[in-house]
């Protein structure tokens, strides 16, 4: 039998499994981004989200298109880091920028795609410059939420 602290909980915890820590990670990039867009919605008239569910199926779907995208660019990066000069070096850069920005267009359809009048992003281009707002917004306040949960430790 374990030793328990008060009688409830155990003195020790096993370690969470990566599969555990993958899970947490997304289950809260998901909340983040299901806030951002909400507020964004409410606050902004460029941003329009018929209903709450509507708006976690877009969260969902925006947290997975980012991951791929960042993927996606981590590898291009990868691919001109391994190659010496500095034309490779502004490759990889004009390459990560023509991946993070092109993706947004990408997202963009995406969720015209699945959602259609659901979700909608007006203004200029399409709507893509309340896109980019948003999911900048997203990102950084995703890793507000990361560097305040490091510090606590």
């Amino acid at each position: 039998m374990t030793a328990t602290s008060n009688g409830f909980m155990p003195l020790s915890a096993d370690e969470p499994s990566d599969r555990q820590r993958t899970f947490v990670r997304y289950f809260t990039a998901v909340l983040i981004d299901l806030v951002v867009l909400n507020l964004f919605a409410e606050y902004w008239d460029r941003v329009y989200v018929s209903s709450f569910t509507v708006s976690l199926l877009a969260a969902i779907l925006l947290v997975v298109l980012l991951k791929l995208t960042l993927a996606v660019e981590h590898r291009i990066a990868a691919y001109f880091k391994k190659r010496p000069g500095a034309f490779m070096t502004f490759m990889r850069f004009f390459c990560a920028w023509l991946v993070l920005f092109g993706s947004k267009f990408v997202i963009l359809e995406a969720l015209v795609q699945v959602f259609g009048d659901d979700v909608r992003f007006e203004g200029a281009y399409h709507g893509i410059v309340p896109l980019i707002v948003v999911v900048i917004t997203m990102l950084i306040a995703e890793e507000a939420i990361v560097r305040f949960y490091r510090k606590l430790t």
